[in-house]
């Protein structure tokens, strides 16, 4: 479905009220809400997944209720929910996407009773997303100060973002990191590829549309991350949502 008929869909859902539901004491998106895949339209499915993704932090990046964490590309709350279920109501938590229904969904049903959880809309160009958004320049920031965060979280999101941006969202992320902070993004990557391929061919899965699936070049885009200042801790390969590989960056310094 066209990006654009999805994002009228999402507003005349949230206008009749059918936005939300609730599950083992949640509020969830409603199904059509969650893009992540057909699966994800099982409550208990994407409550797990969801809960998985706080575990992740948790286990490997030290998530505690001391921490503050920024959620890129938070979409409708996926990671958000999971924190709230399994730590609880932590010190800062700042989640940011393109899509302004998004941003309005997880407003009214999270921050809205968790004040500590704050969603900000970024109004930036990404042509599956948001074509209409301004164009991220070489000046891009995201709007929070140096050393704010202790972890930042960016799942499926480089996965729809060429080079430059791409460049611009890591060097970002280690700005907003303090010395000794991780990150936690996933992309896809292969060995003995092009640098970079855009919706490339690759078997059962089938890419439509703009930036479906930006395939890098391994050795290109581990180069970036440690250009952004981070280290490579750990690689979880090809086992991510539709194959893609989850790196957990350190910020070192001091």
């Amino acid at each position: 479905m066209d990006i654009r008929l999805i994002e009228i869909a999402k507003r005349m859902s949230s206008w009749l009220g059918l936005d939300a539901v609730r599950h083992d004491g949640r509020v969830l998106p409603a199904p059509h809400l969650r893009l992540c895949g057909q699966e994800f339209r099982d409550h208990a499915f994407f409550l797990r997944s969801a809960r998985a993704e706080a575990d992740r932090l948790v286990t490997h990046c030290g998530l505690s209720a001391d921490s503050a964490l920024l959620d890129v590309g938070c979409g409708f709350g996926r990671l958000a929910i999971g924190v709230l279920d399994r730590v609880g109501t932590i010190r800062d938590y700042r989640g940011v996407d393109v899509s302004a229904a998004a941003v309005a969904w997880c407003r009214r049903h999270l921050a809205a009773t968790h004040p500590a959880f704050h969603f900000t809309r970024l109004d930036v160009r990404n042509q599956r997303y948001n074509p209409g958004g301004e164009e991220i320049t070489r000046g891009f920031r995201l709007p929070f100060d140096d050393r704010s965060f202790d972890i930042a979280y960016a799942y499926s999101v480089f996965s729809h973002m060429e080079l430059g941006d791409v460049e611009r969202y890591l060097a970002e992320l280690g700005r907003v990191l303090r010395p000794g902070g991780w990150a936690f993004v996933t992309l896809f990557v292969a060995d003995e590829v092009p640098d970079i391929s855009i919706n490339p061919a690759s078997g059962a899965l089938a890419w439509q549309g703009p930036l479906h699936c930006v395939r890098y070049r391994r050795a290109l885009i581990e180069s970036r991350m440690r250009d952004a200042g981070f280290t490579i801790a750990q690689v979880a390969d090809g086992v991510e949502t539709d194959g893609q590989s989850g790196y957990y960056l350190h910020r070192a310094g001091t």
